[in-house]
């Protein structure tokens, strides 16, 4: 992602008792990237955290590395 425009990205959090679990989309690409943190987790934290996880996803190689599907 870069640093000149911003991308894009989808975040959906849903609290299940004491954790909350949160999607992250990079809608560009369609990139999905999820997690679970503390419920007490600030929402500036999951934010930072779901777009670390989305550049590193992004920088990853495209295609699979051998046999199987991608899920």
């Amino acid at each position: 992602m870069s640093d000149e425009e911003p991308e894009e990205v989808i975040l959906e959090i849903t609290r299940i008792g004491d954790v909350q679990r949160v999607a992250a989309v990079h809608v560009a690409t369609g990139a999905e990237v999820v997690f679970q943190t503390p419920a007490a987790a600030a929402l500036a934290d999951v934010r930072a955290l779901a777009m670390q996880l989305l550049e590193r996803k992004l920088a990853e190689d495209d295609g699979p590395k051998g046999p199987g599907i991608v899920v």
